[in-house]
């Protein structure tokens, strides 16, 4: 066995270079760079020029982070390192920005057990962790906002009994009154500095009429508006709120003095003369104390549009992927390795047998799971699990019924923050018809290998005979040995015949070419070898002017072929019964019966399935098992039906109908 280290690192490179995974190896306590992919190279921002430097040297902005050190103690102590969610500062057009990654530094060993390689893989989460940002710092402002709400209105209510208090004190006096509405001038003006320079879009409403009071920069910007709107009704300042329920909300926070919490509300906005659809979060908040004229409704918002969206479009991923996946038959779950708790989608249960609204866990899988594979099924698992890689396999699993089903698994595990596998998703898909085609394309190849073996071996002993015939007189061995010859070609053309029909039909190129003609003559005429040969007597009855609008040639090829197998399965029936007759509503039913040993009951739906032949109290008898299948594709293109009766050791009848068509001209 070569050792790793002479593996050619341009080889291993053009294996990994298209792989969609960043992918780098190093090696050396230096971390010499021996390859890396495009999608390394794209996250170091560097082309393939870096290969054979050090990773310090190659990517310089990674001095004084943590990384080469990290690889260091891999290489020295053999052990893998795992990290997620880890910043990272690299060059991005020229400018020092900062990414997320998850990656591994997989140490690779030799059979000495020393490190012979690292592996780098690592994904991108920067997306992801900036979700999780604005997430953290949207669900603060929020709860910062709500807070200092609560203290406005709280101020409110203090300042309000303030003036109300001094007010009594001071109305007495003209001059005591001028240093009132000074003060309450001063605390308004307070109050809308807090408003224009709140870092949230902030505004009130004044009145019955909802007269814009106060707006920041925020607000307006929500609204599509500019300062414009300050003493316009917001009916007039924002007339598409007409018919959209915000001008209903305020008039009952105005009437009941009681706020009003909007979550995720969708608000239609004309802005630039183009309507926009945003969802906000929002909140009305009355004043209360103040003269009806006075009295404002404060607004706080935030613009939720992005999120909504993004959750939209995660919703809508989410339904495609389960309709593709019910339109597949694909089963997905999770398991907890812990404790083998699943949570499975109604297909996945189904796939081994269960109803969806049973529980299943992960022991009744193994349970359904026929014991010779279990063992490797697990051994797959926590190999997975070892690599962090994908798991694929195929197992038979047998349901609560009895019946056997194939199951075509795939899994991965997933990683809680310590590094450590707690989770298992998966994937099953039911391949069962997949491995009975399977089985039935090699036993039609077994078939037809040893079906043209004997006719061959006749053929070519035949063909041997006569060379060594050559030289002699012609005689009646002459004559047996041609004959047998012409036979075993016959039968190698019925063969090819079979196998030319069924790749026709297979893609659907069978001509029919429908005219009138007399059924009862057809049948008369049908099979005249086996009249010609005395062993066996057609005995053709019914209506003598049944006709029927169908590919005479066709409908000519069935009935041989019901003749055909009466003589074959029921050799001793010396009598085989062709019958035709007209039934109510004009269609043609025509029937073939003989006297044989019969057929057992539970084998007659599977006459007419491809490559199906039926056993006869354990004879073998040679035959593709195509006859009744084409003889069944013939009938359904004529749109008619195909079908069987028997009773064992009474005989068999075989049947189609066929309807009338239209009436000739």
């Amino acid at each position: 066995m070569n050792s790793p280290k002479n593996i050619d690192p341009e080889s291993l490179l053009s294996v990994l270079f298209h792989s969609p995974n960043a992918t780098a190896v190093y090696q050396g306590e230096d971390i010499k760079i021996l390859t890396a992919n495009l999608a390394m190279l794209n996250f170091w921002g560097k082309d393939r020029s870096i290969v054979g430097k050090n990773l310090q040297d190659a990517v310089p902005e990674l001095k004084g982070q943590p990384f080469v050190d990290i690889l260091k103690g891999v290489w020295y102590s053999g052990e893998t390192y795992i990290a997620k969610n880890c910043s990272a500062f690299l060059q991005k057009d020229g400018v020092l920005q900062e990414f997320f990654f998850d990656f591994e530094y997989k140490a690779i060993l030799d059979e000495a057990g020393c490190t012979a390689y690292i592996l780098h893989t690592a994904s991108e989460v920067s997306e992801r962790m900036e979700a999780l940002r604005l997430a953290v710092e949207k669900s603060l402002a929020e709860k910062n906002l709500n807070e200092k709400l609560f203290a406005i209105n709280e101020e409110f209510k203090v300042i309000n009994a303030d003036l109300l208090s001094k007010n009594e004190e001071l109305i007495t006096s003209e001059d005591n009154l001028h240093k009132l509405f000074s003060l309450l001038h001063e605390q308004q003006q307070l109050f809308r500095i807090m408003i224009e320079q709140s870092p949230v879009a902030m505004a009130t409403l004044k009145g019955p009429d909802f007269v814009v009071d106060v707006v920041n920069q925020h607000v307006l910007d929500i609204w599509g508006k500019d300062r414009s709107v300050l003493g316009m009704r917001l009916a007039d300042a924002l007339p598409e709120l007409k018919d959209q329920q915000f001008l209903d909300i305020l008039k009952n926070v105005y009437e009941t003095d009681q706020p009003f919490y909007g979550k995720e509300l969708k608000a239609l906005l004309t802005v630039d003369g183009e309507t926009l659809e945003r969802y906000l979060n929002f909140v009305y908040q009355p004043t209360n104390g103040l003269s009806k004229e006075e009295k404002l409704i404060l607004i706080v918002a935030t613009d939720v549009t992005e999120q909504v969206n993004s959750r939209k479009a995660i919703n809508e991923i989410n339904t495609r992927l389960e309709i593709a996946m019910d339109a597949s038959r694909l089963g997905s779950t999770e398991v907890q390795l812990a404790t083998g708790k699943m949570e499975s989608t109604d297909r996945f249960k189904m796939n081994y047998g269960f109803m969806p609204e049973e529980e299943f866990c992960y022991a009744d899988l193994f349970e359904a799971m026929y014991p010779e594979h279990r063992d490797r099924v697990k051994a797959l698992v926590q190999q997975a699990i070892r690599t962090n890689g994908i798991y694929s396999t195929e197992y038979p699993v047998k349901w609560r019924d009895g019946s056997t089903h194939w199951i075509q698994a795939h899994g991965r595990p997933r990683y809680n923050d310590m590094g450590v596998a707690d989770r298992m998703v998966g994937m099953t898909l039911d391949i069962t018809d997949r491995k009975l085609f399977e089985q039935q394309k090699d036993d039609f190849l077994s078939i037809v290998s040893h079906e043209l073996r004997t006719p061959i071996t006749v053929l070519k002993a035949s063909l041997q005979y006569l060379e060594l015939l050559k030289d002699k007189p012609y005689s009646n061995l002459h004559s047996k040995m041609i004959n047998q010859s012409l036979r075993s070609v016959e039968k190698m053309n019925e063969l090819v015949a079979e196998l030319l029909q069924i790749r026709r039909l297979t893609e659907g190129q069978l001509e029919i070419k429908k005219d009138w003609f007399n059924m009862f003559d057809l049948l008369q005429h049908t099979c005249d070898h086996i009249c010609f040969e005395k062993e066996y007597q057609l005995v053709v009855s019914g209506n003598q002017t049944a006709s029927v609008y169908a590919d005479e040639h066709r409908i000519d090829q069935v009935v041989i072929n019901f003749v055909n197998n009466a003589m074959k399965y029921a050799p001793m029936s010396k009598e085989i019964h062709l019958n035709v007759e007209v039934l109510e509503n004009q269609s043609v039913k025509v029937s073939v019966r003989d006297f044989g040993i019969g057929i057992e009951q539970e084998a007659l739906p599977k006459l007419f399935d491809r490559y199906y032949r039926v056993s006869h109290s354990g004879k073998e008898y040679s035959g593709l098992g195509l006859g009744l299948y084409i003889c069944s594709e013939i009938i359904r293109k004529h749109e008619g039906q195909i079908g069987a009766q028997s009773v064992v050791n009474e005989g068999s009848t075989f049947w189609f109908i066929l309807p009338n068509g239209k009436l000739p001209d």
